[in-house]
């Protein structure tokens, strides 16, 4: 097994004991799960090494904010936001004892009519949710501000969405969460983008946006929407982690493993099994699937680095590389 990449030793947060004593109580939080996963121990050495010391960051900077900290994650698709997302929860909470409260800048997607009228009023290819402009950024501004302001019993209802059907749940079916929280993580594949400049929208950066936006119509709406409503959203972040992956090939190469995992699934649960909403994409599909977020990806990979509070560079393996302190 390879040595994981370490923390800086000169950035560390917190007492060595206080460091300890989360990784000991996060060993036991996650014990029954490696157990009955038969996950190597080694993940108690990157905990050591990477984990906690990015918890305990965290930590110190809400102690020093004294109130709710608002904490980004940024990551392209596949980087691993949802698993890093889970695993600060734990730890946080288990290891440090802050409320923690988690949620996706995916739960904030328009509905389906909402994006049908863009896809008819503004263009076609606004109608596949995930860039800027499907969302609902005013539900997330309210959702920020009531887990910020929320007494001890005060419930934040968080959206759900459901993408099998490719619509957003009846409110009734969404989650809740009572009272405040010490910090809110707010993950997602453009979480902290910045725009463009106007003139670096003329030359299309793959053939989906030379075919299907050769009027530059659908990209130029996507910047302006990073330049307002987004930018607004944006500015509630206290800190931002980026997830770095190396490269655009690799964003294809760990989304197709994905779908491999997912066709693998549905084969395990057979035909008897409801597998409505499944959608196995091939090879060409994924391709054009992960055109549609190219242009703000790479953007995103050349000038986050310098900005972002923290870089965990993953190398071709999936693996954190090294860890980038700004």
């Amino acid at each position: 097994m390879s040595t994981p990449a370490l923390w800086p030793r000169d950035r560390l947060a917190l007492t060595d004991v206080a460091r300890a004593q989360a990784v000991k109580a996060t060993e036991q939080a996650f014990a029954r799960t490696l157990t009955s996963l038969q996950i190597d121990i080694g993940l108690v050495r990157v905990l050591e090494a990477i984990y906690v010391p990015l918890a305990a960051w965290v930590v110190a900077g809400q102690e020093r904010l004294q109130r709710p900290m608002v904490l980004g994650i940024n990551g392209a698709q596949g980087a691993g936001k949802s698993t890093l997302s889970n695993l600060l929860e734990i730890i946080l909470s288990a290891g440090f004892g802050k409320r923690v409260v988690v949620f996706s800048i995916d739960d904030l997607y328009k509905t389906r009519e909402e994006r049908e009228r863009l896809a008819s009023e503004v263009h076609p290819l606004l109608m596949t949710r995930g860039v800027p402009g499907t969302h609902d950024i005013d539900l997330g501004l309210q959702l920020i501000e009531s887990v910020k302001q929320a007494e001890r019993h005060h419930a934040t209802k968080i959206p759900v969405f459901d993408k099998s059907i490719d619509d957003r749940c009846d409110p009734m079916f969404w989650q809740e969460w009572e009272g405040s929280a010490d910090v809110i993580i707010f993950e997602g594949w453009c979480v902290g983008a910045k725009p463009q400049a106007d003139e670096e929208l003329i030359a299309p950066v793959n053939t989906l946006e030379e075919v299907e936006d050769d009027q530059q119509t659908w990209r130029r709406y996507v910047n302006e929407q990073l330049k307002g409503l987004y930018a607004e959203l944006f500015e509630q972040l206290d800190a931002l982690v980026m997830l770095k992956v190396p490269s655009m090939e690799a964003v294809y190469a760990w989304r197709t493993q994905q779908e491999q995992k997912l066709a693998e699934r549905v084969r395990m649960m057979g035909t008897h099994h409801a597998t409505d909403g499944l959608r196995i994409m091939d090879a060409e599909q994924i391709r054009r699937f992960i055109m549609h977020y190219e242009r703000i990806t790479r953007h995103t990979l050349a000038e986050m680095p310098a900005r972002a509070d923290v870089t965990l560079h993953l190398n071709q393996h999936h693996q954190i590389a090294s860890v980038q302190l700004r």
